[in-house]
């Protein structure tokens, strides 16, 4: 009998150690997995990588229209992952749209941003007169689609539309967005050459320009990470090249910072000049492999980058490293540098706890130099030109250039140009033709919507990295979104706290609960000053990420310098 039992737990022993034919759970039909296969193709010998997960569901999500739930059942079955490591990735970003087999996909989903510049023009307005015209339609409000000097701006389909009225948001939908737009007309790869490109690259994997040379210039101009945090670029390659390798490179294009459009508009005109910052940065780090972060709503820019990539594997001015372009799903956490190396591995884009920094333990574990596209713009002019030559620009005692996004009340909004440290009348008069008509200067948000709202009289405190904090606010990418006297602080408040609470992650109770709370509160007629206080103090100290600790300045600068907006003493 003893030996009968041991001989049947010696089987059932032998049946766990066997791998499952198929995965617990919902079973994929095998309809839908030849769905799948055709888009996805056919599990190479070693199974489907983990982290292309997100580019998987973008294929289905384009294809039809939304992510069915047959397909997501059969993409897990196809990268063998389970199907709720699948619907939570695919649940967590904006832009994908998760549907019951029984639904029938939206034709097309016309997109309105509400973020506060299209506000300012009357997106709100166009918002209603669309969902009352376009009645076959899906029309839905979203966050910042990085368009603010192009305000109101929407998008159908994956088509951006400047300047969107009714009516030409209405002609795109008949044309069933098949015509694509025009695409910028961009520096290709035979002017680039021609005009010099490359030869840097090519000195630096020659071993011509040496690695410490190119580190003491940036070091020398002063450059600092142009996304936000303005970490010293010249530090930064240093700290990572000092890591064990293998080392990797991750781009950030996402920003979603609302009023923030300057990556946008520096790829859609010069990608190669990028391209060869990123040639430059791999070879002096020593980085193996490249991985881009372009945000989902840069449709234009992705076909244009995507054609640079090509042209530069098919002409390498020298030894490429792997480079990958990864597509983001709309989610501006994913602007956060640990949350955007979650999603290029395939995951939901939540931040990590630090330490370790990503210098040390970043993308799939390895060392990461994480750079900001515009900071990688800058290395060849900084190259060709010398560290003196950038420095020697500025005002007001600051040093260097800076690529300030400028929209709201102004003439000419855009992508301004100007000497670090200039203040925001300076950069209304002499970049932006003045306010525009019938407007004059009433606050401004001198760093997008996390960076706090500063009123008319202190329009002359240089726009600069350390120069706005002594104000409670911060330069961040260089958003400056201006009000007039037709507006309101407390309104431009409201609207940037709706939006962290629209985009937060989720994953820390101080940012989730405390930027929905916040927009409850500020939506009194009467704000109350005391608890509003207290959630923005709670909310700074114990968020996780910059999200949420960014998230209350637009609360302080509204109690400090516009009380006689909302009541307070």
């Amino acid at each position: 009998m003893a030996s009968a039992t041991r001989i049947g737990l010696d089987q059932v022993r032998a049946q766990l150690r066997q791998p499952r034919s198929q995965l617990k759970g919902r079973q994929a039909s095998e309809e839908a997995r030849v769905e799948v296969r055709a888009l996805i193709g056919e599990p190479p010998a070693n199974g489907h990588r983990r982290d292309l997960l997100i580019e998987h569901l973008h294929k289905l999500n384009d294809h039809f229209h939304g992510l069915f739930e047959r397909h997501i059942v059969a993409l897990a079955a196809e990268m063998r992952l389970s199907v709720v490591e699948v619907f939570e990735v695919a649940s967590f970003y904006h832009h994908f749209e998760i549907l019951k087999d029984s639904e029938a996909a939206p034709h097309i989903t016309v997109r309105v941003c509400d973020s506060l510049s299209c506000s300012l023009a009357g997106s709100d307005s166009l918002l209603r007169q669309l969902q009352n015209d376009l009645l076959d339609v899906k029309v839905v409000p979203v966050p910042c689609l990085g368009r603010c000097e192009q305000a109101p701006a929407a998008q159908v389909g994956q088509q951006a539309v400047a300047h969107a009225t009714a009516e030409s948001v209405a002609q795109r939908v008949d044309q069933n967005h098949t015509a694509p737009n025009h695409l910028p007309d961009a520096i290709g790869m035979e002017a680039y050459l021609q005009a010099g490109g490359y030869q840097l690259a090519k000195q630096v994997a020659s071993g011509q320009r040496d690695a410490e040379s190119v580190i003491q210039v940036l070091e020398s101009s002063g450059l600092r990470g142009l996304g936000g945090a303005g970490f010293p670029a010249g530090r930064k390659w240093r700290i990572v090249r000092s890591q064990p390798g293998p080392r990797l490179m991750a781009v950030n294009i996402d920003e979603g910072e609302p009023g923030t459009f300057k990556d946008r508009t520096c790829l859609e005109a010069d990608p190669h000049r990028f391209l060869e910052g990123v040639l430059i940065a791999a070879n002096v780090v020593g980085c193996e492999a490249v991985y881009i972060y372009l945000r989902d709503e840069y449709h234009e820019a992705r076909v244009l980058l995507t054609q640079a990539l090509a042209d530069l594997q098919a002409q390498p001015p020298c030894a490429l490293p792997r480079i990958e372009l990864r597509r983001g799903a709309g989610a501006y956490i994913c602007g956060e540098e640990s949350a955007m190396i979650e999603s290029i591995e395939g995951k939901r884009g939540e931040p990590r706890l630090r330490p370790p920094y990503i210098a040390e333990v970043g993308l799939f574990g390895r060392s990461t130099l994480e750079h900001n596209f515009e900071t990688l713009y800058w290395v060849r002019e900084l190259l060709e030109q010398g560290a003196d030559s950038f420095a020697s620009h500025g005002r007001h005692g600051r040093q260097g250039l800076r690529r300030f996004s400028v929209s709201g009340r102004v003439k000419h909004p855009g992508v301004k140009l100007a000497p670090a440290g200039i203040t925001l009348r300076e950069l209304v008069d002499e970049h932006c033709g003045g306010m525009a008509e019938g407007h004059t200067l009433y606050a401004y948000l001198p760093g997008g919507a996390s960076g706090g709202i500063l009123p008319e009289r202190l329009a002359d405190v240089p726009l600069d990295f350390d120069t706005l904090q002594p104000y409670g606010c911060f330069i961040g990418s260089a958003a400056v979104m201006v009000l007039s006297q037709h507006d309101s602080a407390r309104e431009a408040a409201l609207n940037v706290m709706r939006f962290f609470a629209h985009e937060s992650c989720g994953q820390c109770t101080p940012c989730r609960v405390g930027t929905d709370k916040a927009a409850q509160l500020m939506s009194a007629e009467v704000w109350d000053a005391d608890t509003l206080q207290d959630l923005a103090q709670v909310m700074g100290d114990a968020s996780i990420c910059g999200l949420g600790q960014a998230a209350p300045n637009p609360i302080r600068c509204v109690l400090d310098y516009f009380p006689h907006e909302v009541g307070a003493a």
